[in-house]
């Protein structure tokens, strides 16, 4: 007992699942599975696909309004790619191979990686401009 940690307020059995809002379901599904190896689990009626996606879930969702249980909030893909409120972070042991394999797959980077000493990082997008940091951390001298 003395080993287990505290439950918190979610209880035991918590998943996490990103959702993205995205223009075309299928033409996000094809980028996330192709060209960064997520595993489809489920579609739903060509409005929304749900990825395995390193460790966590991924939702892709068309835009959409309000509904009963979110009764102002509209969904919507991001209108400008350069104003950024939500981003992913996927840490990787070698950020320069997985930027070399990641555009033999299509994927488009903003730069190639840069070395900021602790870590080294580069960005693509998605195809409605979700922002994906790649990102590898270094040991410290």
């Amino acid at each position: 007992m003395a080993n287990q940690q505290p439950l918190g307020p979610l209880g035991p059995d918590v998943a996490v699942t990103h959702i993205l809002v995205v223009t075309d379901p299928a033409r996000s599904r094809d980028f996330w599975i192709d060209v960064l190896g997520a595993e489809l689990y489920r579609e739903y009626g060509g409005t929304s696909v749900v990825l395995r996606f390193a460790g966590t879930w991924l939702l892709l969702v068309s835009a959409g309004g309000p509904t009963a249980d979110k009764p102002t909030v509209v969904f919507q893909p991001p209108a400008d790619a350069d104003l950024v409120s939500h981003a992913m972070t996927l840490r990787v042991t070698d950020c320069q191979a997985a930027y070399e394999a990641l555009r033999s797959r299509g994927a488009a980077f903003l730069t190639p990686p840069h070395d900021w000493g602790s870590e080294i990082r580069c960005f693509l997008r998605d195809p409605d401009g979700h922002l994906v940091e790649i990102s590898q951390s270094k040991p410290h001298d």
